[in-house]
């Protein structure tokens, strides 16, 4: 396929992703019919109003990628990143469809989601940040969150694992990739505000109960977080 076929493919998926919402069933979390051990209470899902941050992420990867496909269609580098995102943005177009119909598939997939999403921001560089790194970097760091709390879950709605440890051991992982994505692309600040987003939205849908693990856990998660992007994006210096 051609750099400008890539370009516009790319473009026209990051459309049917913004759409899909509109003509699938809406997706408000895997359904007691759904899980063996239905889980209505997920331990480390963000509060509902924090899942806002996907009307910033669609529109931004449309203008995003549209400015892209129409001002550098021949861009390497653009070229390089839109391989793994279209691939990302072609699961998320029928991920909502899986997610109502298999919560297996859909932790699959919304795992594949987050590593291509990953690979594109890292493909992004840094010219351009606001329209090429800057919405794949929100987009990305979403979804390291979203993952985490989809398997945290999928372990006990299955019986494998009690929900506070799965809880846990889910927040600890999407803590230690977003460090790990922050150490490889340090100037990537979107990613860091999309998963603090994340991180932040679990805290505040704790609050007030006796998990204090978790409050805890997110709470220094939250901060190591915005020390290490400030830190990439030169606005203080935690070397000294």
């Amino acid at each position: 396929m051609s750099k400008q076929s890539m370009a516009y493919l790319t473009l026209a998926l990051a459309l049917a992703f913004a759409a899909a919402p509109l003509i699938t069933d809406p997706f408000t979390g895997y359904t007691a019919d759904q899980l063996p051990y239905p889980q209505p209470d997920p331990v480390i899902q963000p509060i509902g109003s924090a899942f806002s941050i996907w009307i910033v992420i669609y529109i931004w990867l449309i203008v995003g990628v549209g400015f892209g496909a129409f001002r550098a269609p021949e861009g390497s580098t653009w070229h390089e990143m839109r391989k793994p995102l279209s691939i990302s943005l072609a699961i998320g177009v029928c991920w909502l469809w899986v997610a109502n119909s298999s919560p297996i598939l859909a932790t699959i997939l919304i795992i594949a989601m987050t590593v291509t999403a990953i690979l594109a921001m890292r493909r992004a560089g840094r010219n351009k940040r606001v329209w090429k790194r800057g919405p794949v970097g929100l987009y990305a760091g979403w979804l390291t969150a979203a993952s985490a709390v989809s398997i945290s879950i999928i372990l006990p709605g299955y019986g494998l694992m009690n929900p506070q440890l799965a809880g846990v051991i889910c927040l600890t992982a999407a803590l230690a990739v977003g460090l790990l994505v922050q150490a490889d692309s340090p100037s990537a600040w979107t990613y860091t505000v999309a998963i603090c987003w994340a991180i932040g939205g679990i805290i505040i849908n704790q609050w007030g109960s006796d998990n204090w693990l978790i409050i805890a856990l997110a709470g220094l998660g939250w901060i190591a977080l915005a020390l290490r992007g400030l830190s990439g994006a030169g606005l203080i210096n935690t070397t000294e």
